[in-house]
């Protein structure tokens, strides 16, 4: 293991903050994976019910959004805290979403991350060509 696996990462704001929603806005930690059916995203969420999530696709923008209640921390006294309580944004530009089937976005929240899978347009996966004799 190198020093940046086991290092803890600041939670980091976001810069540009949903105004709709009241309090701060930070950025879930990602993972993006790519295959040849799919590019596949993971968002930690923690504390993030399922029906507070949300998942938009505009113009080859994907944008993820997550709310805690923050009412449940009313009236606490933190003696200690590493954890800032928020709510999550984070917005990705899709290469060309010419190479993806839009309609067959699927997204799942589980154990406070989000999965969202954007499978690729039949026409984008990769494929064998047959040779003919000539």
């Amino acid at each position: 293991m190198t020093a940046q696996e086991i290092a803890a990462k600041a939670k980091q704001e976001a810069a540009e903050p949903d105004h709709t929603r009241p309090g701060r806005a930070y950025l879930p930690d990602v993972d993006i994976c790519e295959d040849e059916e799919a590019l596949r995203l993971w968002a930690d969420m923690p504390g993030v019910p399922q029906d507070r999530v949300s998942v938009e696709l505009d113009r080859d923008v994907l944008t993820i959004r997550g709310e805690v209640a923050l009412d449940r921390y009313d009236g606490w006294r933190p003696v200690y805290t590493e954890y800032n309580v928020g709510n999550f944004f984070r917005r990705f530009t899709l290469p060309s979403s010419a190479r993806f089937d839009v309609d067959g976005i699927t997204a799942r929240m589980s154990a406070g991350v989000l999965e969202v899978k954007i499978p690729k347009a039949e026409r984008a996966r990769h494929r064998q060509i047959p040779v003919a004799a000539g």
